[in-house]
């Protein structure tokens, strides 16, 4: 039986974290490729019990749930409170996204200036939740065989977690 079960979670965790990968490609969520490359799972199968465990960079579960600004909320357990998000955190992403606006007089905007700007926005208004890896792995729970939710339904969601790389 315990052959079966690690299987099945195998395929559940290769089912996930290929749909979780497709969904942050399709958002447009992926400029760095950290987080599409950080999503993986590791599967434990012993005598007396099994585990699987999810694995994704810290910031994913940001871009998943979503983040709630101080004039924005959403439905999520995550916000900013009186924190902005670090600027120069940003400035990979802006040189990546090739942003480069430019003033009333035409002339470019310098990119701290630029950083901080995005980042007084989004500690504004937020994240909006992307869900890239809750509805591939709430779609891979529903199709799991009903023998091993049976048999297991007792704990199987507190066996099944997310881990942060950090």
């Amino acid at each position: 039986m315990l052959d079966n079960v690690g299987k099945e979670l195998n395929l559940f965790g290769k089912y996930v974290v290929s749909q979780s990968r497709a969904n942050l490609t399709r958002g447009k969520k992926n400029a760095s490729k950290d987080l599409w490359n950080s999503l993986n799972y590791d599967v434990k199968v012993n005598k007396n019990s099994f585990e699987l465990s999810f694995l994704m960079e810290e910031y994913g579960l940001y871009q998943d749930k979503g983040v709630s600004g101080i004039k924005k909320k959403y439905n999520t357990p995550y916000s900013y409170k009186d924190k902005m998000p670090p600027p120069r955190k940003l400035d990979k992403w802006i040189v990546r996204k090739g942003i480069a606006p430019r003033d009333k007089n035409g002339k470019f905007i310098s990119r701290k200036t630029l950083q901080f700007l995005i980042a007084k926005s989004v500690f504004e208004k937020g994240i909006k939740a992307s869900m890239f890896f809750t509805k591939p792995f709430q779609a891979a729970f529903k199709r799991l065989p009903d023998e091993l939710v049976q048999a297991y339904s007792i704990g199987l969601e507190k066996q099944i977690q997310v881990n942060i790389n950090k």
